[in-house]
């Protein structure tokens, strides 16, 4: 997935980002857990927002309303994904560093 999706390595970069500034802010075992928990629900938004658009441009090659909006719906997912995963971030890190 990462070889293929342009957001699949943003994602990856984001995680290492994350991953390090938790190191380094050391965080509690609940700080963790709530991150590893946004974390991996973004990863999977991806990896099912992959296979939905490469199962829809196997069934329909060709312009299709119906395509489209599954395509749109499964991006969203991701996109709801990182927005709420960004906010747990700051739920953790904000009150750390200020």
């Amino acid at each position: 997935m990462v070889a293929s999706q342009a957001n699949a390595r943003l994602h990856l970069v984001a995680t290492l980002l994350v991953i390090v500034a938790a190191v380094l802010s050391r965080l509690t075992l609940t700080e963790w857990a709530l991150l590893m928990f946004a974390i991996g629900t973004v990863w999977t938004a991806e990896a099912l927002n992959t296979a939905i658009e490469s199962a829809v441009d196997l069934a329909s090659p060709d312009q299709h309303l119906l395509a489209e909006r599954a395509k749109d719906a499964a991006a969203g997912g991701v996109l709801l994904a990182s927005i709420f995963a960004a906010v747990v971030g700051l739920i953790v890190f904000l009150p750390r560093w200020l």
